[in-house]
C-alpha cells in the first residue's frame, strides 16, 4: 500500500531481479538496524493529542500509522518492495487473496452499465464474478477468444469499459498479444487488467508494457511455500486513488503475519522461478517425445497456442503448464495422477511442491472453445529434482496406457 519512489531510470530500477527482491521495501525506518521489516501488529493507534488524532485520519494515511485496518510497516513493506518490481507503477494495495484482488480491481473501474470484455481462458473465479457478482451490479460481461489480438477492437460497444486479460490461460495457456491489446484499449480510453501470476513481474513487468492494472495471486510465487493466502493490485498512474477507495469501502486488509511471510518469500523468489521454469522446460520438453502425449501447452514450446508472443514479450517462463493425453478417458487420466508419487494432488500452485490435477477447460469456455486429442493434465513443477518428476511422470503414463 504505498507509492513507489523510484522512477524508472533509476539506479534501483536497473538492477538485476535477485538484487531488487532481496533489497525492495527494506527501507530503514521500518527495519531499524535489522535485516527484515519487523511484524506489526496493531488495530488501535494511539495519539498523543486531539489535535493529532483529528490530523492524521485526514488524506492519505499510506505510510502514516493511522487505524490498524490501514496497515504498518509490515505491510507497507511489502507493497512497496511489489511497487518496486514494476517500473512506472504509482502504488500496490495488498489483499487477504488473489481473489479478492480481482474483485477489488474489477468494482475500481466497473460501474451499472458498463461492459467488461474478458477473456475466455481466465482463471474460472475470475468468471464466477464477472458472471455472478458483477451481475448483480449491473455490469454486463462478454468473454473473448485469447488469441483474438488487434481484433477485439471488433468487440468494443459504447458501453465498453474495461478489458480483463490473462496470459497465459490458466488451464490451456494461450498467449496473448498484450501489445495489441492494449494498443486498441487506449485508442478508446479502456481500462486494462491482467493476472499476471503466472509471469509475475520479473517475466512481465506489466506495468511498462502499458497494462493499467496487474493483479498477483500472490499466494503463489511471492509467497512460494503453499502456507499463505495473499494479492496484490499495483497500479499505474492515474488508476490508484480509486483502487485505494473503493479496497477501504470494502474493508480490504491484509494481516501483517501474512504480509511478512509474503516479504520472506519474495526474497527468494528469482532464484526460485529460474529453478522452476528449468525444471518445467526440461519436463514439458520430455513429455511432448511421449507417444502418450498428443500436445504440450508450455508457452515456451512452439507447441501452445501464442508462442510467438511468449518468445516476443516475456522473459522467462514458470513452473505451470498443461499437456493433452494422446485419447484416453477421465478413468485413465485419473490412473495417470493417482499413480504419481512426488506430485501432489491439489489446486494452487507455485509452490516448492509438485502438483498434479485434471483440468477441464470444456466446461466453462463459451468464446473459443477448443478440441483436444484427449484429457488435460495441469502440472506444477516444484522445486524437486527433474530426474525424479520425470521417473513419477513415466510410472503414471504406463498406468495410462494400461487403462486407455
Amino acid at each position: 500500500m504505498t507509492r513507489n519512489s523510484d522512477d524508472e531510470t533509476s539506479p534501483e530500477a536497473r538492477l538485476g531481479d535477485a538484487t531488487r527482491v532481496v533489497q525492495a521495501g527494506r527501507r530503514p525506518e521500518w527495519t531499524a538496524g535489522i535485516v527484515n521489516p519487523p511484524v506489526w501488529r496493531a488495530s488501535t493507534i494511539l495519539y498523543d493529542t486531539i489535535a493529532d488524532l483529528r490530523a492524521n485520519g485526514h488524506g492519505d494515511t499510506h505510510h502514516r500509522l493511522y487505524y490498524g485496518r490501514r496497515g504498518t510497516p509490515t505491510q507497507w513493506s511489502l507493497a512497496d518492495a511489489l511497487t518496486s518490481l514494476e517500473p512506472g507503477a504509482e502504488a500496490t494495495f495488498l489483499y487477504p487473496s488473489g481473489v479478492a484482488a480481482i474483485a477489488a480491481a474489477l468494482l475500481s473501474v466497473l460501474s451499472p452499465g458498463d461492459e467488461l470484455l474478458l477473456v475466455d481462458s481466465a482463471y474460472d473465479p475470475t468468471r464466477g464474478q464477472a458472471m455472478q457478482l458483477l451481475k448483480r451490479f449491473g455490469v454486463t460481461t462478454r468473454f473473448y477468444d485469447p488469441l483474438i489480438g488487434a481484433g477485439i477492437e471488433q468487440l468494443i460497444g459504447p458501453a465498453t469499459k474495461a478489458i480483463f486479460l490473462e496470459s497465459p490461460g490458466s488451464l490451456t495457456f494461450e498467449v496473448q498479444d498484450l501489445p495489441a491489446i492494449v494498443a486498441v484499449a487506449k485508442r478508446h480510453g479502456l481500462t486494462t487488467m491482467l493476472d499476471n501470476t503466472w509471469a509475475t513481474p520479473l517475466f512481465f513487468p506489466a506495468i511498462e508494457k502499458g497494462i493499467d492494472l496487474t493483479i498477483l495471486a500472490a499466494t503463489k510465487y511471492v509467497v512460494g511455500h503453499s502456507d499463505v493466502m495473499l494479492g496484490s493490485v499495483t497500479a499505474a498512474p492515474g488508476h490508484y486513488a480509486a483502487l485505494r477507495d473503493v479496497s477501504y469501502q470494502l474493508g480490504q486488509v491484509t494481516s501483517p503475519d501474512d504480509a511478512w511471510l509474503g516479504s520472506r518469500g519474495l526474497r527468494t523468489m528469482a532464484v526460485r522461478l529460474a529453478q522452476h521454469q528449468k525444471s518445467a522446460l526440461a519436463i514439458a520438453q520430455w513429455l511432448s517425445t511421449r507417444p502418450e502425449v498428443a500436445q504440450v501447452l508450455h508457452p515456451a514450446l512452439p507447441s501452445c497456442p501464442g508462442h510467438d508472443y511468449w518468445v516476443r514479450d516475456f522473459k522467462g517462463s514458470s513452473g505451470l503448464f498443461s499437456f493433452v493425453l494422446n485419447g484416453g478417458n477421465e478413468a485413465a487420466r485419473a490412473a495417470l495422477i493417482d499413480a504419481l508419487d512426488h506430485f501432489g494432488i491439489g489446486y494452487s500452485w507455485g509452490g516448492f511442491e509438485s502438483l498434479a490435477i485434471p483440468a477441464d477447460p470444456a466446461r466453462i469456455r463459451t468464446a473459443a472453445p477448443r478440441d483436444y486429442a484427449g484429457p488435460l493434465v495441469r502440472l506444477q513443477i516444484g522445486l524437486e529434482d527433474p530426474d525424479d518428476l520425470i521417473a513419477d511422470l513415466d510410472r503414471g503414463l504406463a498406468a495410462f496406457r494400461a487403462r486407455a
